[in-house]
């Protein structure tokens, strides 16, 4: 079991809250509905959310892609989280993964075969009811000679390649 607890102040518009997690990774972190641009960075559960998919899915892949002996150098996931107002409120309608993965000898057919296997292992996808999409890119140290590393997010653009990580369901129409 993982534990987290959040303790939440005033009403939805005006109200904060603070989040902590069992590992201490995430200790009195504040959250809000409306982030300020004024005063310390607070999170929202959507950017915590995709957060966790993108984390999940690359753990997933990771698993994947040692099965077939292909060990990653890094792999680098962005995730974008679409939400749409209804009627009946706030909902999640899509989230994008961006993937990038660099491998020492790439191998297009095993890391294709791979991400799509990765679906149906990462935990927070299936716990997901929503359309997820992702595009992925193999980059190979062989096909670009000596790359500098580098750290961060990437940038959601660019599509290469589209594998659905879900099969569509009532919620995903």
């Amino acid at each position: 079991m993982r534990l987290a607890s959040v303790i939440w102040q005033a009403g939805l518009k005006d109200g904060t809250g603070l989040i902590s997690t069992e590992s201490g990774v995430l200790k009195e972190t504040p959250y809000s509905v409306n982030p300020s641009l004024e005063g310390p960075p607070v999170t929202n559960p959507e950017e915590l959310i995709a957060a966790a998919l993108a984390s999940s899915f690359s753990m997933a892949l990771s698993t994947e892609l040692d099965k077939d002996g292909l060990i990653p150098e890094n792999i680098r996931t962005a995730a974008g989280l679409m939400m749409e107002r209804l009627e009946s409120g706030w909902i999640i309608t899509q989230i994008h993964l961006e993937v990038r993965v660099k491998l020492l000898k790439g191998d297009w057919d095993k890391f294709e075969a791979a991400a799509k296997a990765a679906k149906a292992g990462c935990t927070i996808s299936r716990l997901l009811n929503t359309k997820i999409t992702m595009d992925a890119k193999l980059e190979s140290w062989g096909s670009f000679g000596k790359i500098a590393r580098k750290s961060g997010s990437i940038p959601l653009g660019g599509r290469l390649v589209t594998i659905p990580l879900r099969e569509e369901n009532e919620f995903s129409k």
